[in-house]
This record gives C-alpha cells, structure tokens and sequence, in this order.
C-alpha cells in the first residue's frame, strides 16, 4: 500500500446540520448551484465506473454528498471547497442513509421547499438487499427523480419500473455526461 494522501471524513447529520447556515446561505446566494447524493453499494460488475465519471464531471459550484461503500470509488478525490464547504461530504456507511434524508429534510425546511423541490439529485447504485431497503425508504418517504444504475436489479421488471417511473419518476442512470445535462440543464 501507498499513501495517497488523507480523506475527510465525518459529515455526519450532526456535523452537517451543526454547519448547515454555511451550506443554506451559499445555496440562497447561488454560490452553491446544486447538491449530489451519489451513494450505494459497490461491485465488480462493469459500468460502476459510472460513479467515479460523474462525480469527476460535476461542477465546481455544486456539492456532492455521500454515503456507503460506493463511495470508496471517489471518496479521495480532492474536489476542493466552495467557501470554506468541502464540494466532497462523505455522510458514512449504508447505515447512515438517515443522515442523509434528515440532512435534504433540514435544506426543504430552511428553502421552505420540499425535498423533492430542492436543487438535489440523488443518484444510486445497488447490488445488495441494504441498497434496496433504502431505496424502498426513498419511495416511502415520496422521494422522486432518483436515478438507479449501472444496472437495474433483476426484480425490476419491464412491468414493476413502469410503475416506479409512473409513480416516482426513477430513471436508470445513463452516461454521466446525458445525465448531467438533463439534470442541470
């Protein structure tokens, strides 16, 4: 092993929502344009390198939030700051997907939005049960717009995606650079 140099971590609920002024202001005044939840299980399969292209392809004004061990895919990337906020939180494991929902609930109440209204794009792997019982927690919750990949689970059929695209709006993710753009346009 070689040192490849440190990684924050511990962006935390607690942490973040103890900072969250910081992160709220910098999203009102546009310094901010928009935050990524780029979280899920990791694999061997191909097309996981999705994660690491589109976390490299974001842009400078916007955050990427993450959690679970896809993570260890871009997590070391130094992505810089945006007025003193870390552009890369890393929230934890899968266990901690909390955190984050109580993290894009806190941003809707301090927008006076909706999550589903925030400039938040959530966009998941899966490989295990752990990702599918958070996704299931998403849809409870009314979360929409969630993008799903590299591959669909095989429960998912033609029939069941029909459904989730009907009635949350889940797309399967595409290349980093379409989603990109259909995402901030």
């Amino acid at each position: 092993d070689t040192d490849k140099g440190s990684v924050m971590v511990g962006f935390s609920r607690n942490a973040v929502l103890g900072v969250a002024d910081k992160g709220i202001e910098a999203g009102k005044n546009k310094a901010i344009r928009h935050f990524f939840l780029v979280a899920g299980c990791d694999g061997a399969k191909p097309g996981r390198n999705y994660y690491t292209e589109i976390v490299e392809k974001i842009p400078k004004d916007c955050v990427v939030l993450t959690l679970a061990c896809g993570k260890f895919r871009f997590f070391d990337m130094q992505l810089g700051d945006i007025g003193g906020i870390p552009r890369l939180l890393d929230v934890g494991q899968c266990n901690d997907a909390y955190s984050a929902i109580q993290i894009a609930v806190a941003l809707a109440g301090a927008f006076e939005c909706g999550v589903n209204d925030l400039p938040l794009s959530m966009i998941l792997s899966w490989y295990e049960q752990k990702a599918v019982a958070i996704l299931l927690t998403l849809f409870y919750l009314g979360i929409q717009d969630i993008r799903l990949g590299p591959s669909l689970p095989a429960f998912i059929t033609p029939n069941v995606l029909d459904v989730l695209v009907k009635n949350f709006n889940i797309k399967p993710v595409s290349t980093p650079e379409e989603d990109l753009k259909a995402i901030l346009g």
